[in-house]
């Protein structure tokens, strides 16, 4: 496989690619709460308040003259700490100096680790409900999304469960990776170990990566398991891993990242990171290494119980409201119906839900293929307590 950049067909000008561009549905709905003055339960801000050593360390960072570029794998306090992490939590050995790449944000990790490691006119397979900014980063790349469906809950608390034959069914002599996110963004499912088990044979079987986003990996519900397939047999050397600080520590503004892969890998994905964004944030990179150095694992069980707590007020909300949830296994997001709104598509029903009560969600058929979750509404639940009570007494002024 050769790493490459993609680029534009000779026959394909700016102007006709310009229509395709489109905003995502997440921004059109945050611009217009915005406008309207609503509560954004759109967007997956995470305005929750950032952890005092994380940004007292950041702030000292600045002060300290940290402002300029860093090596482009990032600086190598957080590298280790980072390795000091997979050990702790994942359960993993990796090299700090070779196997750990800072990025801008996983976006910016999932960006670089497509642009090396796939070509043109490869496939990759993705788990419907999806994360858009997966699918469309691969489109940019003119590579192929093939979209197979989790399997939709018959009742409210049900996982979405993988159906392996449907997978073995979609891998094709093109097929050169397979992406999950888990904890899931909209769906909020994990996967289970059974299931990560199948779809890493599926991998192995058919030489294939697999992206792993798992950005959501401490916000984990009930009896359900966090597992990263990279600690799996066989998923070592072709597991690409992602995650960051956005979510944990509260600052998705930081943009803030990062990548494990074998070293074999992690050269070309660090040049690919390196041409797009040079480094990640250098100061902020400091922010992020002390809460990883400092903060107790009482953390990070105190943030999953203040969410799983979000969670059921979030879920009576709803249920009140008339749009029943899907109860989450984890993340923050909540799917719920929404059939009982006025409007053709999903989006139409959440500009109507907006309009009616200020509270702002996105369409669910931003996360499927067209025709498919025109009766569903994402919210996000990670809110500051003030915020997400408004919008639960906003909500249930629809009954």
């Amino acid at each position: 496989m050769t790493p490459t950049t993609s680029s534009l067909a000779p026959e394909l000008r700016l102007s006709e690619l310009a229509p395709r561009a489109l905003q995502s549905e997440i921004r059109a709905m945050s611009m217009e709460c915005d406008r309207v003055g609503g509560v954004n339960l759109a967007q997956g801000i995470c305005d929750t308040e950032v952890p005092a050593v994380v940004a007292q360390a950041a702030i000292a960072a600045i002060q300290g003259g940290h402002n300029i570029y860093t090596r482009l794998d990032g600086i190598a306090r957080l590298r280790n700490a980072i390795a000091g992490k997979m050990k702790r939590f994942n359960g993993i050995d990796v090299d700090p100096d070779k196997e750990v790449l800072v990025t801008s944000g996983a976006t910016g990790g999932f960006h670089a680790a497509a642009m090396a490691l796939l070509n043109p006119g490869d496939e990759v397979i993705l788990f419907e409900p999806f994360y858009g900014y997966h699918v469309s980063t691969l489109k940019s790349l003119r590579v192929t999304p093939v979209i197979v469906p989790l399997a939709f809950p018959a009742e409210t608390t049900a996982d979405w469960a993988l159906d392996v034959e449907a997978l073995k069914a979609a891998v094709t002599p093109k097929t050169r990776a397979i992406v999950i996110n888990t904890p899931s963004n909209p769906s909020g499912k994990i996967f289970t170990r059974a299931e990560l088990e199948a779809l890493s044979a599926v991998a192995v079987e058919n030489g294939l990566f697999l992206f792993t986003d798992e950005i959501y990996e401490y916000f984990v519900y009930g009896d359900a398991e966090h597992v990263s397939p990279i600690t799996l047999p066989g998923m070592r050397e072709r597991t690409i891993l992602i995650s960051g600080f956005s979510k944990t520590f509260s600052v998705t503004g930081w943009r803030l990242g990062y990548l494990i892969a074998d070293a074999k890998w992690l050269g070309a994905i660090s040049y690919f990171h390196d041409l797009t964004y040079v480094c990640a944030p250098s100061a902020l990179q400091h922010g992020a290494a002390a809460g990883l150095e400092s903060l107790p694992a009482e953390f990070y069980t105190e943030l999953a119980g203040d969410h799983l707590l979000k969670r059921a007020r979030i879920v009576a909300a709803l249920t009140d409201a008339g749009l029943t949830p899907y109860v989450p296994a984890g993340a923050y997001y909540i799917l719920a119906d929404a059939s009982s709104i006025p409007g053709e598509t999903a989006a139409k029903k959440a500009r109507e839900l907006l309009a009616r009560t200020g509270v702002a969600s996105v369409a669910g058929s931003a996360f499927f293929r067209a025709g498919r979750g025109e009766d569903l509404l994402r919210f996000c639940f990670a809110k500051k307590d003030k915020d997400l009570d408004d919008a639960c007494a906003r909500l249930r002024t629809l009954r």
